[in-house]
């Protein structure tokens, strides 16, 4: 395997970790870069662009890192939080009156960001077109009834987190969430890194397309419980609705997709960019910081835990990321992130200074816990002791 990239010494386990990814769980292409106190200390790539293809990984090329989208996403309305345009213990009718229908008139903003919120299906589901366009996502859930009483449990919202924060971001600023990010994160921090891909960047993202895990691999294969096999099978389950809000399912390797700024699914990102915003909500970055120390103990403080409504299994969310737990093993009980169905990841984990970006070509079935992307954390880990 011809390994491009550079490891500083220390870190050599997240090398080896990430080669026999390539030899041993079938990876196609993909890049891991970790950063430890805003320095970066790994930066690797290998494989093809395309998970069907023969043209190299390049050093800038990008994917489609589905749900790790949420974790970019969610530092939006943290940021506003912290600059004092926004209160998270506002009701979500404060800003964006139309929601109060239906029965959601007492969801908080935190409700949104904590997938507390009731509204993770959409009686109807919306076409990719629709999805896209603010306006028309944003009506259809703020006229949707909870699936529960907002605030008394937790369920993903699959996509219809990204129509939420969409609404409520651009009622708060005048911008799309889109927008904002490149111009409030990405730009500050030199990160290739977009909800919503400019048309000139198309060239950089390779295909995404399903991978198996190699029979006799030597890899730990997971097999889920019954409950949430049926979940999955169930075409009436809060499970499927959820994951199916769009419909028909998007092509991802669709330019029109990867446009659209569905900060739920969509996002586009290298490994190297999202590794190095994680790494600015900990701490300066060449000088550029995310997140004060206050809004960097909300993201990681607890919300919702427990059984998860949507993906039938325990969850932990702090606001609007995924915290370390069973689902979604991080590298410490204080790490927080998102990891994206079928492979990426991305995290922050404050007691070590450590941040990890992750993105593959090869898409899986898991949601949570991809053995690739877990195999580079483990590796993290024996680096740092």
């Amino acid at each position: 395997m011809d390994v491009q990239g550079t490891v500083q010494a220390g870190f050599e386990p997240v090398g080896d970790a990430f080669v026999r990814n390539f030899e041993q769980r079938g990876e196609r292409g993909a890049a891991v870069a970790v950063y430890r106190d805003g320095r970066k200390v790994v930066d690797l790539w290998a494989g093809t662009r395309d998970v069907d293809g023969t043209a190299p990984w390049a050093v800038d090329t990008a994917q489609v890192v589905r749900s790790a989208t949420k974790g970019v996403a969610a530092a939006v309305p943290l940021l506003l939080h912290q600059r004092g345009q926004l209160d998270l213990d506002a009701p979500v009718g404060t800003y964006w009156p139309e929601f109060k229908a239906a029965g959601k008139e007492r969801t908080l903003v935190r409700h949104l960001l904590s997938h507390q919120a009731g509204v993770p299906v959409l009686d109807r589901p919306l076409s990719l077109a629709e999805a896209a366009d603010a306006e028309t996502a944003a009506a259809a859930v703020a006229a949707q009834a909870p699936a529960w009483e907002p605030g008394t449990g937790h369920g993903y919202h699959a996509q219809t987190y990204g129509f939420l924060l969409s609404a409520l971001v651009q009622r708060v600023t005048g911008r799309s969430i889109g927008r904002w990010v490149a111009e409030e994160i990405a730009r500050p921090l030199g990160l290739d890194l977009w909800i919503g891909l400019p048309a000139e960047e198309a060239h950089r993202v390779g295909r995404l397309g399903p991978v198996e895990e190699p029979a006799g691999g030597g890899a730990l294969k997971l097999r889920p419980k019954r409950s949430v096999a049926e979940a999955y099978r169930d075409p009436d389950s809060l499970t499927r609705r959820a994951f199916g809000a769009i419909d028909p399912a998007p092509d991802e390797n669709d330019p029109a997709y990867r446009a659209a700024e569905l900060p739920a699914s969509a996002g586009v990102s290298t490994a190297r960019a999202l590794a190095r915003f994680y790494a600015a909500t900990l701490g300066p970055v060449d000088g550029h910081r995310l997140f004060a120390p206050a809004t960097l103990a909300m993201a990681r403080t607890e919300e919702s835990a427990g059984p998860d409504r949507v993906l039938v299994v325990g969850t932990r969310f702090g606001l609007g990321y995924m915290l370390h737990g069973p689902a979604s093993p991080l590298l410490s009980p204080g790490s927080f992130g998102h990891p994206g169905r079928g492979g990426s990841l991305g995290f922050a984990d404050p007691a070590s200074g450590v941040s990890l970006g992750y993105v593959t070509n090869g898409m899986r079935k898991g949601v949570t816990a991809d053995p690739r992307a877990q195999a580079l954390v483990r590796a993290v880990r024996a680096a740092i002791g």
